[in-house]
């Protein structure tokens, strides 16, 4: 009975999160979060660009509040982050700030984007295990295509929204 008390106070603690996480938004029939830019035009967050050396990549962004807050960072402009290879599965470097974390039991796979410990991003090119926050998750990529385009030692990653 205690136990059934405490995960129903959870769950109601998780969707009071979710809704204040929400203030100021508009959120349309399929979730997508719509953040008004300065000039009133509407900027759809779900989905993410990354620009690495000559490639262009889409990501679609997590539902969550820390996604969010990544996209609304990239309302107001681009961020570069120079990344460094690690445990060879990953990519990561510092977002210069801190961001909500929403941490869950993951095994990524490639292509999964990361937030690690609030203030790090991570792209995955192979299967790791570890309580994270899920950003996103680059659309249509192999393994091998990322490991391509990643390249071997550092690289600089550019977030951006798309410019529709």
């Amino acid at each position: 009975m205690i136990r059934k008390a405490m995960q129903l106070f959870s769950t109601l603690l998780v969707l009071i999160s979710l809704f204040s996480s929400c203030e100021g938004h508009d959120i349309n029939p399929v979730n997508e979060v719509i953040v008004n830019d300065s000039s009133d035009n509407q900027i759809n967050t779900n989905k993410m660009i990354l620009k690495i050396g000559d490639s262009t990549l889409s990501a679609t962004l997590a539902d969550n509040s820390s996604a969010k807050a990544l996209a609304d960072e990239l309302a107001k402009g681009t961020i570069t982050i120079e990344m460094r290879d690690y445990g060879n599965m990953e990519k990561v470097g510092s977002l210069g700030k801190s961001y909500p974390t929403n941490d869950e039991s993951i095994t990524t796979e490639p292509g999964d984007i990361i937030l690690y410990q609030g203030n790090a991003l991570v792209i995955y090119y192979a299967p790791n295990t570890w309580s994270f926050t899920r950003l996103g998750k680059i659309d249509n990529t192999s393994k091998e295509e990322l490991l391509q385009v990643l390249g071997e030692g550092n690289v600089s990653v550019t977030l951006s929204l798309p410019e529709d």
